[in-house]
């Protein structure tokens, strides 16, 4: 499906009859088990995805499916529990349909989480990674279609997806707060299997750090339409082939509880210094 300017500000515009007075200034995307954030967002007001025009329902374990707006670290907030995935059976726009839709209500910052498979084999499992990059090779565009020139250009630059300014302010936050956190290039697969040992391989000669199934086409239309943006991945399991045994989501569901405290403590330090 193409979606139309009009279908984005009617969205925008139902958001908008919920908040009343309130703005939000920073999109949070949070990814699998990592959506606990919203739930400690001040005065929220939460709209399931289902109430709002236009928007698809997000299916995968752990996501809540909801967008929470509010204060967080003393920032204007929209944050999404739950994203929608191209291996739901949505289109690329479809994924990233909400970026656009929060660009609309103001939000010109995106911060963006995900759990995914780590490459390197010199890193473990639990650690934190800056996206510093990403891989998006195999597959169509979001931006695929007619051009909307409302949110950017017909060809949009793309040799700085996540903001350097953004990426240098995480190095001294997680400097400041003693975390060690692994900088690197997620490597976008569309799921919902796993990746094979041998697509693994390819990620790695390829660049790939970390390896998953979410996060890059919705970076790319928040670069599109003008926002600022901040990515960290949780390297929930060593991805396939590394280690001798199945993955599983229950694997990264765990891996997601255990880096809990780290891992909102260094977002949190981020979207205060904002």
């Amino acid at each position: 499906m193409t979606y139309t300017y009009d279908q984005y500000q009617q969205s925008a515009d139902y958001i908008r009859e919920k908040l009343g007075s309130f703005s939000p200034k920073v999109a949070m995307i949070l990814g699998s088990g990592l959506g606990f954030l919203g739930d400690v967002v001040e005065s929220p007001i939460a709209i399931p995805y289902g109430e709002i025009p236009h928007f698809k329902a997000s299916t995968a374990p752990g996501h809540k499916g909801r967008l929470v707006f509010g204060t967080l670290s003393g920032q204007p907030v929209a944050v999404m529990q739950g994203r929608m995935h191209h291996y739901e059976g949505y289109s690329y726009e479809d994924v990233s349909y909400a970026v656009r839709v929060l660009r609309l209500l103001g939000c010109d910052t995106l911060i963006v989480t995900n759990a995914a498979g780590c490459v390197r084999t010199d890193w473990q499992a639990g650690d934190l990674m800056l996206i510093t990059d990403q891989i998006k090779l195999f597959s169509e565009s979001p931006l695929r279609g007619e051009n909307l020139p409302q949110f950017g250009t017909r060809f949009p630059d793309a040799s700085h997806l996540y903001t350097p300014r953004l990426q240098a302010l995480a190095r001294q936050v997680a400097a400041a707060q003693g975390v060690t956190l692994r900088e690197g290039v997620y490597f976008y697969c569309y799921g919902p299997q796993y990746e094979t040992p041998a697509e693994v391989r390819a990620a790695r000669i390829l660049g790939g750090d970390a390896v998953g199934m979410s996060t890059a086409p919705e970076v790319i239309v928040a670069s599109h339409c003008g926002m600022e943006v901040l990515g960290f991945t949780l390297l929930s399991n060593m991805a396939a082939g590394i280690l001798d045994q199945p993955l599983s989501e229950q694997e990264v569901l765990d891996a997601a509880a255990a880096a809990k405290d780290k891992f909102s403590t260094l977002v949190l330090g981020c979207l205060e210094q904002l």
